[in-house]
């Protein structure tokens, strides 16, 4: 019975680690990053882990060893019933833990500010930019540049940065490349920035990483990174679409659907994405990259 007891406790908790590390998608495609973004956190999460196992470890091989040592049937163990104090023991369980916290803390402040989503991405070649609007539940991506949009799929061109501008126009959710990495939340009134790049070619999956409602578990889009001349193609096969994009026809495209298919729109309101910010702060788009700049949408 407590065999079967510990397996029960033990399968859920296997499970949802890997869950995590998955990013909710069944695979580890956290740990199988496709851009710089997504190796760097890679690495700091393989970091990480290694130096709390050098306290975790020697802790879960030394409650063996003591529950063995001192059991009742060994006759040969000391017997120190009135012991309580070791200075050598004292000094290693504080140091040791205390120079990993610090070596952490280093390495957190460090990290935190070389993968800060708002900070663009070292790179020759120039980025594309993206609007993006979590809706009820679909993704929508405006191209502002290239005056089109697409609903649930995403393409870039590998090695070039992607600018990401990030709001919602409902509840609050959350942007989520597993392969490439950063998630970043979305809000109703405000935007996020993030930076991006894919360095292989791939078709990888974007999801929702915050819960928003009945529709969330469906709420995925496909991440295409492919050659400039595909992803030249590509643009293509979207402005051959018949669909346009205005402000009125916005208002359809934001209905609550579940399992949205991909939509292209040939062309698109070049105010869409800060009017949608807008209409929450009675008119007006605040820059949360520069507090300081407040625009009229």
């Amino acid at each position: 019975m407590k065999r079967k007891a510990f397996k029960r406790w033990l399968i859920p908790l296997g499970g949802g680690l890997v869950a995590t590390l998955a990013g909710c998608s069944g695979n580890l495609t956290v740990l199988d990053p496709k851009g710089s973004v997504g190796v760097a956190e890679k690495s700091l999460i393989a970091t990480a882990t290694w130096a709390m196992l050098l306290v975790v470890v020697p802790v879960i091989l030394l409650t063996l060893y003591f529950a063995w040592r001192y059991r009742a049937s060994n006759r040969n163990a000391t017997y120190a019933p009135k012991w309580a104090h070791s200075t050598a023991i004292e000094v290693v369980v504080w140091t040791i833990p205390a120079i990993i916290i610090l070596f952490l803390a280093v390495l957190t402040w460090k990290t935190t500010h070389e993968l800060d989503p708002y900070k663009p991405l070292e790179s020759n070649v120039k980025p594309i930019n993206v609007e993006v609007v979590a809706l009820d539940w679909k993704w929508l991506f405006i191209y502002p540049d290239l005056g089109i949009a697409t609903v649930n799929q995403l393409a870039v061109p590998v090695g070039t940065p992607v600018n990401f501008r990030i709001t919602s126009d409902s509840v609050m959710n959350s942007f989520f490349i597993p392969q490439l990495g950063t998630q970043v939340y979305a809000m109703a009134g405000m935007q996020t920035r993030l930076h991006l790049v894919a360095d292989e070619a791939g078709n990888y999956e974007g999801i929702s990483a915050n819960y928003s409602g009945k529709g969330f578990s469906d709420m995925k889009f496909r991440t295409l990174a492919t050659s400039q001349q595909d992803f030249d193609a590509w643009v293509q096969k979207v402005k051959a679409s018949h669909d346009g994009l205005s402000m009125d026809q916005y208002a359809g495209v934001a209905q609550p659907t579940e399992k949205a298919p991909v939509q292209y729109f040939s062309t698109v309101d070049p105010k869409l994405f800060n009017n949608i910010i807008a209409k929450y702060n009675n008119g007006h788009v605040t820059d949360f990259n520069d507090p300081s700049c407040v625009t009229k949408g």
